[in-house]
């Protein structure tokens, strides 16, 4: 490390901590480097070949964890955007029943109105179809 000349504001940090020798690695994920696995020793020259070839089978690994991590936050998100959405839809629905009752319309003329009232007030159609269902509530 205290030859290192490649990164003058970090190594004279990590020599100063202790690092004597380091050893980085790329982690691939979907055929992009996307983290690095770094090894530190407080030995200097620590890490010989047969070290380093040992250390470059472990990132394949943790690759593996990091794109099944990824997958099942991407999965969670979509769940929880689905059961939003379907939440929505069902405010939606149940204002336009409100409107078609009310005002004798049809439905496609309620959804009409509550489009109409969201561009009006600049809120969404959501809020507009919430205020509506509690206005009928009190009624």
């Amino acid at each position: 490390m205290s030859t290192e000349d490649r990164w003058p504001d970090y190594t004279p940090t990590a020599v100063a901590d202790g690092a004597g020798s380091s050893l980085s690695i790329g982690i691939p994920v979907q055929q992009a480097v996307t983290g690095g696995l770094n090894i530190y020793s407080t030995a200097v020259n620590a890490f010989d070949e047969d070290t380093v070839d040992l250390a470059k089978g472990f990132p394949s690994y943790a690759a593996v964890a990091l794109a099944n991590a990824h997958l099942f936050a991407s999965t969670a998100a979509l769940a929880t955007q689905m059961q939003d959405a379907m939440a929505t839809r069902a405010v939606i629905e149940q204002a336009k029943g409100i409107l078609v009752s009310q005002q004798g319309c049809s439905p496609e003329d309620a959804f009409d109105i509550l489009v109409r009232a969201s561009k009006t007030g600049n809120r969404k159609l959501r809020e507009i179809a919430e205020a509506l269902m509690k206005k009928s509530q009190r009624s």
